[in-house]
């Protein structure tokens, strides 16, 4: 079983739902879908990383002063830890994506000579705001880190202390990974609205910019499938996966 970790926000739960609806409807095999709870790893002694909150809702991190949007910004980079350092491919994505293929086709993409896979855009953003208000900033390898297929193995500088305390830049560059072991995954596994090129058929659309139930983008592309996808969810539950406890083994401390 695939184990499919997915960013969650109390912000974006609707998105939440739509992300994790999609991948499971278009999965060939079984998924285990892990919501990733910014007060849960925190509960379980995982993550301390401090910030702050401004009058107009944006979040800045207290390490190195940037702003950031959210819950699951820096969470993500847990996932090698909860996972044990272990050999399995694991799969983790933002929420606000819509799954259009089978995560099967994209598994079969995992190179093993790379601890991470991501679709490697060159993404400079002309917007000032994104989702509703937040600021829409600029730096290397924007949007590399929002899908990521990962070999825990392979990424044991994600200990806890350096997620807590390296820098924004440092993790979403993939710092803590060797070049050579970067893999490339093509566009269409992560087509970003509003930037990736129109006339090319996304197997997931990443609604960078804001989701459709956000004023401003009722109408971004395929906005249509994600309303479809929320009518699904109104009519049929899924299962949502817990935490793994694999981080209380003694190679998860770090």
């Amino acid at each position: 079983m695939l184990r499919a970790y997915v960013g969650w926000d109390g912000r974006d739960a609707l998105a939440f739902e739509v992300c994790r609806k999609s991948l499971v409807r278009h999965a060939s095999k079984p998924v285990q879908v892990v919501p990733l709870k910014d007060w849960e790893l925190r509960r379980r002694g995982l993550y301390w990383r401090g910030y702050r909150v401004d009058a107009g809702g944006q979040k800045w991190d207290d390490r190195d002063g940037t702003p950031f949007s959210t819950d699951f910004s820096f969470t993500r980079f847990l996932v090698p830890l909860i996972e044990g350092f272990g050999e399995d491919w694991v799969l983790f994505c933002d929420a606000d994506m819509l799954w259009r293929a089978d995560v099967g086709e994209l598994m079969a993409l995992a190179d093993p000579d790379c601890a991470v896979m991501c679709v490697q855009h060159d993404h400079r953003p002309h917007e000032a705001e994104k989702m509703g208000g937040l600021k829409q900033t600029v730096y290397a390898r924007k949007n590399w880190s929002s899908l990521m297929l990962i070999k825990p193995a392979r990424c044991r500088a994600l200990t806890k202390y350096a997620v807590n305390n390296q820098g924004g830049q440092w993790l979403h560059a993939m710092c803590w990974a060797a070049e050579e072991e970067i893999g490339a995954l093509p566009e269409e596994w992560n087509w970003l609205e509003g930037w990736s090129r129109p006339e090319l058929e996304p197997k997931l659309v990443h609604f960078t910019r804001g989701t459709p139930d956000m004023p401003g983008h009722e109408d971004a592309a395929y906005a249509g499938e994600w309303w479809a996808e929320i009518a699904e969810v109104k009519n049929q539950g899924l299962a949502v996966g817990k935490l793994p406890l694999a981080f209380g083994s003694r190679n998860a401390n770090g």
